[in-house]
C-alpha cells in the first residue's frame, strides 16, 4: 500500500515537472530576461560575489589543463 502511494506521489510530481518544462519553453524572451534579472538582484542582495571563481573550481580546471597537456 505504501509503495503504491509513493508511486502515485512521484507520478504527480513528474506531471508538475513536465508542466513547468512546458511553461519555460513557452516563456517569451522578455519573461526570461525578467527572471534572469530577478535572480541577479537576489544574488546581489544576498551579497554573493559574481565575479570570483571558487578556488576549488579553479583547481579542478587547472588539473584538467595539466592532464590535457600530457596527452
Amino acid at each position: 500500500m505504501v509503495d503504491t502511494r509513493m508511486k502515485a506521489y512521484r507520478q504527480r510530481w513528474q506531471v508538475v515537472e513536465e508542466m513547468e518544462r512546458q511553461e519555460q519553453r513557452a516563456a517569451s524572451i522578455a519573461t526570461r530576461w525578467q527572471q534572469l534579472n530577478a535572480i541577479l538582484r537576489l544574488s546581489i542582495g544576498l551579497g554573493l560575489k559574481l565575479d570570483q571563481e571558487d578556488k576549488e573550481d579553479k583547481a579542478v580546471h587547472q588539473r584538467w589543463a595539466r592532464l590535457k597537456g600530457t596527452k
